[in-house]
């Protein structure tokens, strides 16, 4: 069933757990996100960045989501636009059919973040969509744009209060030293707590997390042992994660988890057989490595078994 990204957040929000929002790009992904949430029983946002819709185009992105939402009307499932960059790209997507929208004006000053947040706000709560906004700013690779270091910066809390009430916006990502990608710390992971936690007591909405691939050691292993290299990468660790919840984190964006453990099964075919042209031997066993990662995640997060 498809539903905003508030009947998804809010209870989480109210009951202390977390909820996965996994990206996808292609048939593939998203039909092992919805069988991973069917085997657990978990709530569900899927989600795709203005990139995936360039390469899959937003009706298909749209269409696909519905049919699978249809095929499993159990499974409370919102479909939201990940780091929008401008009004038009979230309009384009409400109008198309997305029932939650993030509108990234993060890399502007507060002041402009906030007129353009505030206008996202008004279009999409007249269709009854929920938004999205982010303070502070990651470093990593967000959609194929790289922020620097000297660009990346926590967040204020007291201004996530002020932003929050003077925008209506229904959720928000603060940065608190996560990072976009596989490669998200030079030293020991570290991320600002007592920050989040102060956000949460301030705004008292659901927050997200962004940059949270963990890059667990099974899907390295996989990875590396088909003739990967993912040069001394290193994701959020698991508690850090669950710890992120306590702080009151409700939505989780994965992303690289997921191209990690995908690749590595189409590699593996690849140097097994390499007379092998079927795409469905590649793609299967892909498949599988990709919900083993998502219902370990599910588990994690706190979210199975909440439908």
């Amino acid at each position: 069933m498809l539903v905003c990204g508030n009947d998804i957040l809010i209870p989480a929000s109210e009951q202390g757990y977390g909820v996965g929002a996994f990206n996808f790009v292609n048939l593939e992904m998203l039909k092992s996100i919805f069988e991973s949430a069917d085997e657990v029983s978990s709530p569900l946002i899927v989600q795709a960045s203005e990139g995936a819709i360039k390469y899959m185009g937003l009706d298909i992105c749209v269409s696909l989501t519905k049919a699978f939402a249809q095929k499993y009307p159990h499974i409370p499932v919102a479909l939201h636009l990940d780091h929008g960059t401008s009004f038009e790209s979230c309009k384009n997507a409400i109008d198309a059919g997305f029932t939650s929208v993030m509108i990234d004006a993060s890399h502007h000053c507060f002041e402009e973040n906030l007129k353009m947040t505030q206008e996202v706000v008004q279009y999409a709560h007249r269709f009854g969509v929920s938004v999205e906004a982010e303070l502070g700013r990651l470093m990593g690779i967000e959609d194929n744009i790289l922020v620097d270091e000297k660009d990346a910066t926590l967040v204020n809390p007291k201004e996530a209060e002020i932003f929050v009430k003077e925008s209506g916006v229904d959720f928000l990502a603060p940065a608190i030293g996560t990072s976009h990608g596989a490669f998200k710390f030079k030293g020991e992971p570290k991320l600002d707590f007592e920050r989040l936690s102060e956000v949460k007591k301030l705004t008292k909405i659901p927050l997200v997390l962004h940059g949270a691939s963990a890059i667990p050691d099974s899907v390295r292993e996989s990875f590396l042992s088909s003739g990967g290299d993912l040069k001394g990468s290193k994701g959020v660790p698991f508690e850090f994660l669950q710890e992120a919840i306590r702080g009151g984190i409700n939505k989780i964006n994965t992303d690289t988890d997921l191209r990690i453990a995908f690749i590595a099964e189409v590699r593996k075919v690849a140097n097994a057989n390499n007379s092998e042209f079927d795409l469905r031997k590649f793609f299967t066993p892909a498949m599988q490595a990709v919900k083993e990662v998502i219902k370990e995640r599910m588990q994690l997060l706190g979210s199975a078994n909440k439908i």
